[in-house]
């Protein structure tokens, strides 16, 4: 198993960020208090990265993908959820580079929209991405198992902290563990890293039960988004040095509610994905401790839950 411990580094984030900074956004950090949530009252930190370009985070991670690496004449190609294929098609497009989407029938509409919007083919089923990467030369950019990925997603922790240095935890949704392994490689020791995985997709939980990255179940309301079939090896070692090893499981309940109450109490507008993270603090299944400061990553807002059309 390759270690990202000496692959994915606090330095080479920084150098990463440097290379990315004029194509992302430096998303909001909202600081609320969590009573309008209903709870005790208690600083906490939403981390917006919905608003980033194509709608994730996950754009950090494609555009270092195509700075750091060389790039073939044929251009990329991404097998994806939904998230990582708008984020790649929408880095190609903005660099001039050739970009193939192979996307899974559980894709939300929305994000079939962001990719179809960049002009870029779209398909089903990593075979079939991989299929092509074999018959073209094409360049595979992983959607977490990739250094440049980590680097990328990492640049979220550089942010997060130089927004807030009185931060103590911070609560990171977990699908194949490309956010939460850069958050963790560049954050290190100095803030508590909390995983949070839906019930029906635990892959980072099996993989610390097992001490390595294991197949887990792949269900529920966040599958396009949160149910790979297990975490990279790439973030696992840096998972087991940085990340609290008890993972907090979310419900499809508990991550609808969440959606349903930023929507209600904050009008913003998450994916089920993006809403996992703050579902373990709604309901519940985190109880920060009294004083602890915590910060949530909001990671996506790709979805078509609001029908503005109506």
């Amino acid at each position: 198993m390759s270690d990202g411990n000496i692959l994915v580094t606090r330095e080479r984030i920084m150098q990463a960020e440097q290379l990315i900074r004029p194509f992302v956004r430096r998303t909001p950090l909202m600081a609320i208090d969590a009573a309008e949530f209903g709870l005790p009252p208690a600083p906490l930190y939403l981390k917006l990265e919905l608003l980033q370009h194509s709608g994730s985070f996950k754009a950090r991670g494609a555009f270092a993908n195509l700075l750091l690496r060389e790039i073939p004449n044929v251009g990329v190609v991404a097998a994806s959820g939904g998230n990582h294929g708008a984020a790649v098609a929408y880095a190609a497009s903005r660099l001039g580079i050739p970009a193939t989407i192979f996307v899974p029938s559980v894709c939300d509409r929305a994000k079939i929209e962001r990719i179809r919007a960049c002009g870029y083919l779209y398909a089903d089923a990593l075979l079939a991405s991989e299929a092509r990467i074999a018959a073209t030369g094409a360049l595979a950019v992983h959607a977490f198992d990739q250094v440049e990925t980590l680097l990328g997603q990492g640049t979220v922790g550089l942010e997060l902290e130089a927004q807030s240095e009185r931060i103590d935890t911070v609560l990171v949704a977990v699908g194949g563990g490309g956010l939460i392994g850069g958050i963790a490689a560049y954050l290190g020791g100095r803030m508590k890293i909390i995983a949070v995985e839906p019930e029906s997709a635990p892959t980072l939980c099996e993989a610390f039960e097992a001490g390595c990255p294991v197949d887990a179940p792949a269900g529920g309301i966040a599958a396009d988004s949160l149910a790979p079939k297990r975490v990279g090896s790439l973030m696992f070692p840096i998972a087991k040095k940085h990340v609290r090893p008890e993972v907090v499981l979310v419900s499809d309940d508990d991550i609808g509610n969440a959606q349903m109450t930023m929507w209600d109490r904050l009008r913003i507008v998450a994916e089920p994905g993006g809403a996992a993270a703050l579902a373990a603090i709604l309901s519940k299944k985190y109880r920060p401790e009294d004083g602890e400061r915590v910060a949530v990553i909001v990671c996506g807002g790709n979805t078509t839950a609001v029908d503005f059309t109506r």
